[in-house]
């Protein structure tokens, strides 16, 4: 991983003032459009994805922690638990609501997605301000299952997402 940051130079862009003003958006879309680049991506999350130790399952934070996950799961042989917006998930659910850096939200699994004791990894593309990813956490520690870590492609420290992820084990592959 150590060419990681120099395989992804170039390939995420930043779009200002979107979805609103003041924030600025990490665009991934050309980095996945690249056959090298993702495949680099992908390697990379992987690599460090078994750093965490044994995994039970990858759950991918909508959105675009849906098109990192199940890659990852694919590669370590394990399934992927889907963490949705509110209202996206046709069976029973347990909610955590959240706050991020322009509004509220609320993020959902299924009751029985995870057995207890299951280890969780949990992915997502960006790491801002924490509020998906720990709610993400509370989900599944409400699900008794053990969070081994979270995962992500992009950090954003300026916005001290990693103080929302206190005893999570965190790893970030880009940082900006």
């Amino acid at each position: 991983m150590s060419d990681y940051p120099q395989v992804a130079d170039g390939l995420i862009r930043a779009i200002e003032n979107w979805p609103e003003d003041g924030v600025t958006f990490r665009d991934i879309t050309p980095l996945l459009a690249d056959p090298q680049g993702l495949s680099a991506t992908v390697t990379a999350l992987v690599d460090e994805a078994r750093a965490f130790g044994p995994i039970d399952v990858v759950a991918g934070v909508e959105a675009r922690g849906f098109l990192l996950a199940p890659l990852i799961a694919q590669e370590l042989g394990i399934g992927l638990v889907p963490v949705r917006k509110a209202g996206k998930l046709p069976a029973d659910v347990l909610s955590e609501s959240y706050s991020l850096e322009y509004g509220d939200a609320v993020v959902e699994i299924h009751t029985d997605a995870v057995t207890a004791g299951s280890r969780v990894l949990i992915v997502d593309d960006v790491l801002a301000t924490g509020g998906t990813l720990a709610a993400a956490v509370r989900l599944f520690e409400r699900a008794e299952a053990q969070v081994a870590g979270a995962l992500v492609l992009i950090e954003l420290p300026a916005l001290r997402g990693r103080d929302a992820l206190v005893d999570v084990p965190l790893t970030a592959l880009l940082e900006y």
